[in-house]
């Protein structure tokens, strides 16, 4: 083994965002619309001839043993993953910074894992890799995150999850036809806020109130559910009017569950888009910064006038092939 890289892709979520963490699928069952693109999460595992883990992201950490790393997410992988050697290297770069409502901690851990059972010369099924980062966020770290990341991440495409009760994800492919993906991809513009934040403390804020059965989070959930199923219906007839429809709908009530989703300056940015070229648009994510997403027929238009704000575009196709080996 000289050098290993994976790469995980990050995602947008079309419809159904926020009803595949546990605390509302456990009862209800959640569905979401998810596309993965082609911005991406690396990582890189080297074996060393010094004992210890190396460990390169946005901070550096040498340590002697597994529980000394201070790196959630690599402590806990390296775990799982059962790693017995003590000499490695472990990098990680990403094409766009964390925090950005694009899933890159599900897409860092699915790339991890990747290479790390790769190391002990086994290659795990998508599903396996999906489940086992689902696990390591989860349930041993206890983040308020749902499913849906590490899936699209493992899996890429665009697919429909389906989050059953019993914890399974059923998922569906080919669900919309390949000349409706094309249309579908050069309508879609990414755009940076110009802030990245933790999206722990507005899902947390969800999930509690999810969990403790308010009633009006479980109707907005609910609603969303609904929209993401209508969103996936108007896509599979082409009927691009019908999803941006659904789409706004979708912004309103998502900025219903929490006041941190949205702020003055997202909210005046989403405004002049719609004014200026943009059929429909949400942020993606957990919200409160990170990337707002809109559909246009005027693309050029709303390029010039977002330009001016001073509000970075991010081109992007689809990605279909999910988190796989680059170098090994």
């Amino acid at each position: 083994l000289i050098m290993i890289i994976t790469r995980s892709p990050l995602r947008i979520t079309l419809g159904g965002g926020g009803t595949d963490l546990p605390s509302y699928y456990k009862n209800k069952e959640g569905f979401t619309l998810s596309a993965a693109i082609n911005k991406y999460v690396y990582i890189s595992i080297h074996k060393t001839f010094q004992k210890g883990f190396y460990l390169k992201y946005s901070h550096f950490e040498k340590r002697k043993t597994i529980d000394q790393i201070k790196h959630p997410l690599i402590k806990e992988a390296l775990k799982e993953a059962k790693i017995k050697n003590n000499n490695l290297e472990i990098g990680s770069q990403a094409d766009i910074p964390a925090g950005t409502g694009l899933g890159s901690s599900g897409s860092f851990t699915t790339a991890l894992l990747k290479g790390l059972f790769l190391i002990k010369n086994k290659n795990i099924s998508n599903n396996y890799l999906a489940e086992l980062a689902s696990k390591i966020e989860i349930n041993n770290l206890g983040e308020p995150v749902g499913k849906q990341d590490q899936y699209i991440a493992a899996y890429g495409g665009i697919k429909v999850f389906r989050f059953l009760r019993n914890g399974t994800v059923k998922i569906s492919k080919n669900i919309i036809k390949d000349n409706l993906i094309k249309i579908l991809e050069k309508k879609l513009l990414l755009f940076f806020t110009g802030f990245s934040r933790k999206s722990a403390a507005i899902l947390r804020e969800q999930n509690d109130k999810t969990k403790s059965n308010s009633k009006e989070m479980i109707k907005n959930l609910d609603f969303i559910k609904e929209l993401g199923i209508q969103s996936l219906q108007s896509l599979q007839k082409g009927n691009f009017d019908e999803f941006c429809t659904i789409m706004n709908e979708h912004w309103l009530f998502k900025k219903e569950r929490s006041k941190k989703m949205s702020n003055t300056y997202i909210n005046s940015c989403y405004d002049y888009a719609l004014k200026n070229g943009a059929q429909a648009g949400k942020i993606v994510g957990a919200g409160g910064g990170g990337f707002l997403m809109f559909y246009s027929d005027k693309k050029e238009k709303l390029q010039k006038a977002l330009k001016k704000k001073k509000i970075s575009e991010i081109n992007f196709k689809f990605d279909f092939e999910g988190t796989k080996i680059m170098v090994k």
